[in-house]
């Protein structure tokens, strides 16, 4: 994280009891079962998710800064580190779904330990350990949204297809209007966490980027454009695509987004109020790296750079549009006027690589982000799954060019 200044007590403690308290109210519908089955190798259980978050503050926090703290238990460190190397071994993460024991009862009563414990040591925690707390608060936040996205990937594998909440009313919208395109006439900006706040590294430094005059769209892609794209015969036209893009959509069969299904020569999407027919206003999601920029090769346009995108959205606001604001079946919804914040993350065509003068914090933490830069391609803007407050204009997430089970979607650019 960026070094700031510490948060004030009474906030940074409620913020603590809000966070930790959405995190179990995404969990409550779920059974133990439902809780410890992995469906693939990039997600994860949700009791991992709930016991990981827990094992940042046990240790950041509580076993570093609290004299004489003890450990809930001397077995979980192993099983819940994710990637600090400087934290010793851990469990495999692709065999996550294996750990039954401890039970979700067990894991639920792991994070009222610790909360307990955090509770009552905040009031004397040094700066540093409540800039801890701080990053932990954010650090939850993201495996909040992952938390949403995993168990959806798993109950769309099961045959059944069940609901994970009931269906939320549906409000008859119009299709939005053809895109409007927003004009820059490029020259040098301004790119980068300003330093007013909270910001993860890779975030910074803030520096000068160069722009060449470009236009983004408006809004994201729809559904029904889409499916406009589908029945062109997008997803079997190689003109389109990158060849590594094409590679996947032939060795994986790829015909749709991911979650469309083409019922009675109509297409329907799972999500986490079940199977229900596309809203063919609402922003298209779950799509690649690959999918988003043969759409875009195929409208006439291109992805954006996270340099345009930031742009472009830092006179937005960041808490605006369609995010989580509380535990229920979030999806993307269709949008009025420009829209940069919520909904889905949209894909950019920059590669996820340090800014210019980068450098990561000594110790543990310092693994946050610097050392997945390579491969990935940074998204911006936040979701329908991104808990509010959490997103800013500098914020950048990342993800391999494959991979589609997170609210993904696109917006178009293209050049002046």
């Amino acid at each position: 994280m960026l070094k700031i200044a510490p948060e004030p007590l009474a906030p940074l403690s409620e913020r603590y009891r809000a966070v930790r308290a959405l995190t179990l109210a995404l969990a409550a519908p779920l059974s133990d079962a439902d809780a410890t089955v992995q469906s693939m190798p990039d997600a994860s259980p949700t009791k991992w998710h709930l016991a990981h978050t827990t094992w940042f503050f046990e240790t950041f926090v509580l076993r570093d800064h609290v004299p004489g703290y003890q450990l809930h238990d001397d077995r979980f460190p192993f099983l819940f580190n994710s990637y600090y190397e400087a934290e010793g071994r851990r469990h495999a993460r692709d065999r996550r779904g294996m750990i039954t024991r401890p039970t979700l009862d067990e894991v639920r009563a792991y994070r009222a330990h610790v909360d307990a414990a955090l509770a009552a040591a905040l009031p004397d925690l040094p700066a540093a350990a409540r800039d801890l707390v701080a990053l932990g608060c954010h650090h939850e936040e993201q495996h909040q949204e992952l938390l949403v996205t995993d168990i959806l990937h798993l109950f769309g594998e099961n045959p059944l297809e069940p609901a994970i909440w009931p269906a939320a009313p549906k409000v008859p919208v119009a299709m939005p209007g053809p895109i409007r395109w927003i004009d820059h006439a490029g020259g040098i900006v301004r790119i980068g966490h300003d330093g007013d706040g909270f910001a993860f590294d890779c975030e910074g430094p803030r520096h000068d980027a160069l722009l060449a005059p470009h236009a983004l769209a408006d809004r994201t892609v729809t559904n029904g454009e889409w499916a406009a794209f589908i029945a062109d015969g997008g997803y079997r036209d190689p003109a389109h695509w990158l060849a590594d893009g094409w590679a996947w959509v032939k060795a994986e069969a790829i015909v749709a987004p991911l979650y469309w299904e083409e019922r009675d020569g109509n297409w329907t999407r799972f999500g986490l109020d079940g199977r229900r027919a596309i809203d063919p206003a609402a922003p298209v999601t779950h799509v690649s790296l690959y999918e988003a920029d043969a759409y875009a090769s195929w409208a006439g346009a291109r992805l954006p750079t996270e340099f345009e995108w930031e742009a472009a959205a830092q006179a937005q606001d960041a808490r605006g549009g369609n995010q989580m604001d509380a535990a229920g079946p979030v999806e993307p919804r269709p949008a009025s006027g420009p829209a940069f914040f919520g909904d889905v993350w949209e894909w950019t065509g920059s590669a996820y690589r340090p800014y210019p003068g980068f450098r990561t914090i000594e110790g543990a933490v310092g693994e946050y982000n610097g050392k997945f830069m390579s491969g990935q391609f940074v998204l911006r803007g936040g979701s329908c799954a991104t808990p509010r407050g959490h997103a800013r204009a500098s914020y950048r997430n990342f993800f391999y060019p494959h991979q589609r089970w997170q609210f993904t979607g696109v917006r178009l650019a293209k050049d002046l």
